[in-house]
């Protein structure tokens, strides 16, 4: 039993309500946004997040607050030898213009997935 001076615990995972409802609301507007581009992602959430999944490799996630995802290249625009990359940020109040940039890397990524297959030689008539 909890003693009447202890608060219940805070953080991720116990989170208040309109926390996740903000991060859910920011992620599907996200969401529509893409689809706008053309591009269908899926919108999950949990523990005070919101994640919208667009490709393999790229899910962005939000608190609410603002978005992030790995952009695969540095403030200077060099590549990531890893492949993976640093963290880039969207503004929540921009969805149209974090969409547009996430587009930008769901492309890049696309192409290198392309570039990756390798043809078998046969095809199905």
């Amino acid at each position: 039993m909890m003693d009447r001076r202890e608060q219940p615990p805070t953080g991720p995972g116990y989170g208040r309500s309109d926390e996740v409802i903000g991060a859910v609301k920011a992620a599907e507007r996200l969401q529509r946004e893409l689809a706008g581009l053309g591009i269908v992602c899926d919108v999950h959430h949990g523990y005070c997040l919101a994640l919208v999944s667009v490709w393999s490799g790229l899910v962005v996630w939000t608190d609410g607050r603002v978005f992030r995802w790995k952009s695969g290249r540095d403030a200077l625009g060099r590549a990531a030898r890893d492949g993976v990359g640093w963290d880039a940020y969207g503004r929540v109040e921009d969805p149209m213009g974090t969409a547009r940039q996430v587009a930008a890397r769901y492309a890049e990524l696309r192409r290198m997935a392309a570039a990756q297959v390798v043809p078998t030689g046969w095809a199905p008539q």
